[in-house]
């Protein structure tokens, strides 16, 4: 059975003390406690700006949802945002995207600002301009700043000003038009008491351009570790790079799974392991399809969004559960037909009647069937996610 379990967890400490004890019932409970709280650690992002900068847009964007969809933040010419919001994100909700009211407006100045959106529940803030950032944005990057939050400056609407060039010059070089934008930022903010600004050029419309992945992988880097996968989960499938990140991320939570099903294995009620491990699985592997965007909602925004038709986006799709509801009953359909593994299914239930030794067998075998499923259906959805996104960009 896997030995790399955390150090530092408690949840696994206590975990193997109860196995250690032989109470294999207390074992489980404690792993999936510890699963639980994994997958329910909050993050709260705040985007502000001033009215017309392209808030609400962002926010639906990096939701990965359009302007007239349900739960969507409402965009428009005007102040639309005249509260603070919350938009959680429609897969995961302990991630909430908070689209604040545009800064010194009349009804908010930028000296209270800070006091009416409750800025002590933010992980970090986006600040948003579609042109030049100007004093309300630098006043409110100095108070978080002394508040030792941390703030990212976006230039929103980067695909207008590429638009505009192209139209306005002939030698046109999109390479220097963003070196221009970027380093007129940097220069303004500087100018304004900012020592370092980071400075990010995204398109809403179009994330894959421009400078959206280089913002994703700072906010990364610069978050606790604990609440990288739930940034990473909520990520757009922006580049092939954050679709492998996400691989990554499930592949090392398997042997947690698989460690759940081995304590499961080692409680003696006939039965209870495999109709525990097949709901294990099918909860995880309907995490995947959610995340990886393979989901029938998820491919059919993707295809208004980019005028490649639904059906030639589908029809890349290799997996037998992607687009489907993962029910305990697909997922036995479906791995009664992988030889081997239904082979270590049975063995594990016939292995724990046999004296002294039983249990121990069991448990070993139910780790390594559920690790083994797991592991085949989270690289044939990566796998068919990657060629989804191929198929999307044409």
């Amino acid at each position: 059975m896997d030995d790399s379990f955390d150090s530092h967890s408690e949840e696994i400490k206590e975990c193997k003390e109860a196995l250690m004890n032989n109470d294999h019932a207390a074992a489980a409970a404690k792993i999936q406690e510890y699963l639980e709280n994994e997958d329910n650690v909050p993050l709260n992002i705040a985007i502000t700006g001033e009215c017309g900068s392209g808030k609400s847009t962002f926010v639906n964007a990096i939701r990965g949802i359009d302007h007239d969809d349900d739960g969507a933040a409402p965009t428009g010419c005007v102040e639309t945002t005249m509260e603070v919001t919350a938009y959680p994100h429609p897969k995961y909700p302990n991630v909430t995207f908070w689209d604040l009211p545009g800064i010194g407006t009349t009804r908010f100045p930028a000296d209270q600002y800070l006091k009416h959106v409750e800025f002590e529940k933010f992980d970090f803030f986006i600040i948003i301009s579609s042109d030049r950032f100007r004093e309300n944005d630098v006043k409110l990057a100095q108070k978080i700043q002394k508040m030792k939050k941390k703030f990212y400056f976006v230039r929103s609407k980067i695909d207008h000003n590429i638009q505009d060039e192209k139209r306005s010059k002939k030698n046109f070089n999109a390479e220097t038009t963003l070196k221009r934008i970027r380093d007129d930022c940097i220069q303004g903010l500087q100018q304004r008491g900012i020592k370092a600004p980071q400075v990010f050029l995204v398109s809403s419309q179009k994330l894959h351009l421009y400078e959206f992945s280089l913002l994703h992988e700072t906010l990364e880097r610069e978050l606790p570790a604990h609440k990288r996968d739930a940034l990473l989960f909520t990520t757009p499938h922006i580049s092939r790079e954050i679709i492998n990140k996400k691989k990554e991320a499930f592949q090392a939570k398997i042997k947690y799974y698989a460690f759940l099903s081995a304590a499961v294995a080692g409680v003696p009620v006939p039965g209870l392991s495999t109709t525990v491990d097949l709901g294990i699985m099918a909860a995880v592997i309907t995490a995947y399809v959610l995340v990886f965007r393979l989901d029938k909602a998820s491919l059919q925004r993707l295809a208004d969004r980019t005028g490649v038709p639904y059906e030639n986006l589908v029809a890349v799709i290799k997996s037998p559960l992607a687009l489907e509801k993962v029910t305990v009953d697909l997922l036995l359909k479906v791995i009664s037909q992988m030889t081997v593994v239904g082979i270590l299914m049975a063995a594990e239930e016939g292995s724990r009647f046999i004296p002294l030794f039983g249990i121990p067998i069991a448990m070993g075998l139910s780790f390594t069937a559920t690790y083994k499923i797991l592991s085949f259906f989270l690289n044939s959805l990566a796998e068919d996610a990657q060629r989804v996104f191929e198929k999307a960009l044409g």
